[in-house]
């Protein structure tokens, strides 16, 4: 019987070998050196030798790209181009190259790849551009203060939270254990109750299963065969490898979001709004007679599942990190917990107006944020016209990634920029600002979450460095290994959590 094309790729794949896959790429690279379009322009940034077809991409550390760009940027300079496949964009380092990147709107607009095309589409409020993002990001900003962004309600939704948190820690016994998932309920049951309407409980399988689904997606998302989609769709869409899973386990994310919207529809009522589907939902009609609107089911899919996404996964990794440097320090977990005595004691919990008393506990979860360093090189921009960019010439249709780890570690702007060091924002004992610190970007793209990831953050780990002691399991030595993937996170650690009394 004669095989598919469709069964027959990913047959020869597995079971070609070594060399034939190898001569089959040099054969791709020799064709690929014939057909590549050359640039003539003369005032393109400067940029590493790259391989046809490949471009740069042996050149870059997947696993750790920050070191690549680093090595990159010290040859050529803080505006360079890096090649990878057909695509290419400019690095740009620098506070002042950044921050015109970051507020000019000629580098507003998401870069739409083949990845992002066939997983997560150009709609939602990250990826999408333009006017359908102009839309939705102003219908979210609404919702989010509607339900309590920048208000007491959602402080008093946060601080019920952290007693369920640190009564789950409670429960290890002062044993090893692995925050992970913890944290991770603790910090989605937030955006959980605002686009859902509900917390889900700790011990609830399907979520953890589906948070377990969203720490794999970022992972996924930098493997090497997810990048090979990226420069050949054509080819790795008949191939086995995680690209595939990957594709599987969204699937699973947009089929619980669909059957969440499902039964808010059915249970639709029109004199209550109780979370943002509710809301969404209610927007739609509003648009029922334009064929191009965005508000839209499907839109409403996206939206959800980037909110779910971006509400999670920053802010639990953040806090990760957080605990992972305070059992790495414990001179300054004594401080903190000192300063929280002081102000607090043990009788009541944090409140969000304790940041301005705390000085020394607000600077320290800054400096979880700049050493932890999440999004090294933030999320990538496009060129929406020809420009300039430091009397280069930047094409249209140019990504532009913003070098976020040089300005975290740059010399210049930090006293010791690789130790964890809360006094880099402290001046005289008092918390101070820093303008190259710029975890949730600026400008109009900047994260529409901040405020709500800037009270979890301090609410969260507050309340923990007030009830917990963190240390290293006997015998253990912790370390700072991480996981590359959509963010930078900690490796898997085991950690033990002292209950404090005083």
């Amino acid at each position: 019987m004669q095989l598919s094309l469709r069964n027959m790729l990913p047959s020869l794949w597995e079971g070609a070998p070594q060399q034939t896959l190898l001569l089959l790429f040099a054969m791709l690279l020799i064709l690929a050196w014939y057909l590549q379009r050359r640039w003539q322009h003369r005032n393109y940034p400067p940029s590493p030798p790259r391989l046809p077809l490949l471009g740069n991409f042996f050149q870059m550390d997947i696993k750790n790209p920050k070191i690549s760009i680093q090595k990159l940027t010290k040859k050529y300079g803080n505006v360079f181009y890096i090649h990878i496949g057909n695509f290419k964009f400019v690095m740009i380092t620098g506070m002042p190259l950044i921050k015109e990147v970051l507020v000019n709107q000629v580098y507003i607009d998401r870069p739409i790849l083949p990845f992002h095309s066939h997983a997560f589409k150009p709609h939602g409020l990250v990826m999408s551009s333009g006017q359908k993002w102009k839309l939705q990001r102003r219908f979210a900003l609404t919702t989010l203060r509607n339900f309590g962004l920048g208000k007491k309600s959602l402080e008093d939704r946060i601080l019920e939270e952290t007693q369920f948190l640190t009564e789950a820690i409670r429960e290890e016994n002062g044993q090893p254990f692995d925050p992970h998932f913890q944290i991770n309920n603790a910090v989605s049951n937030i955006i959980c109750s605002i686009t859902f309407g509900h917390r889900f409980e700790y011990h609830d399988s399907q979520f953890r299963e589906l948070l377990k689904i969203l720490d794999d997606l970022t992972i996924l998302s930098t493997t090497w065969e997810s990048q090979l989609f990226n420069m050949f769709p054509w080819i790795m869409k008949f191939l086995p490898g995680s690209h595939k899973k990957l594709f599987r386990e969204w699937e699973k994310l947009e089929s619980f979001v669909a059957e969440v919207i499902k039964q808010h529809k059915e249970n639709l009522n029109p004199d209550e709004t109780l979370d943002f589907i509710d809301a969404y939902l209610k927007e739609m009609p509003k648009f029922k007679d334009d064929t191009r609107s965005s508000f839209n089911e499907n839109n409403l899919i996206y939206c959800t599942l980037d909110l779910f996404i971006a509400g999670t996964e920053t802010t639990s990794t953040t806090l990760r990190w957080a605990l992972l440097y305070m059992a790495l320090n414990p001179e300054i977990q004594e401080k903190i917990q000192a300063e929280i005595d002081t102000v607090i004691g043990q009788s009541r919990q944090p409140t969000m107006a304790d940041k301005e008393k705390l000085h020394y506990t607000y600077a320290a979860i800054h400096e979880v944020q700049r050493m932890g360093d999440i999004l090294p090189f933030n999320v990538a921009r496009i060129a929406t016209v020809d420009t300039t960019l430091a009397g280069y010439h930047v094409p249209k249709g140019t990504m532009v990634l913003t070098n976020m780890t040089a300005l975290l570690r740059d010399p210049k702007e930090w006293a010791t920029p690789e130790t964890f060091n809360p006094e880099h924002f402290l001046e005289n004992g008092q918390f101070k600002k820093k303008e190259s610190f710029l975890p949730f970007s600026i400008g109009k793209r900047a994260c529409l979450g901040e405020q709500l990831a800037r009270a979890e953050l301090f609410l969260f780990f507050t309340c923990l460095l007030q009830k917990f002691t963190f240390q290293a399991p006997p015998n253990t030595q912790l370390n700072l290994d991480f996981r590359a993937g959509a963010t930078f996170s900690p490796a898997s650690y085991q950690i033990c959590a002292l209950p404090r009394g005083l």
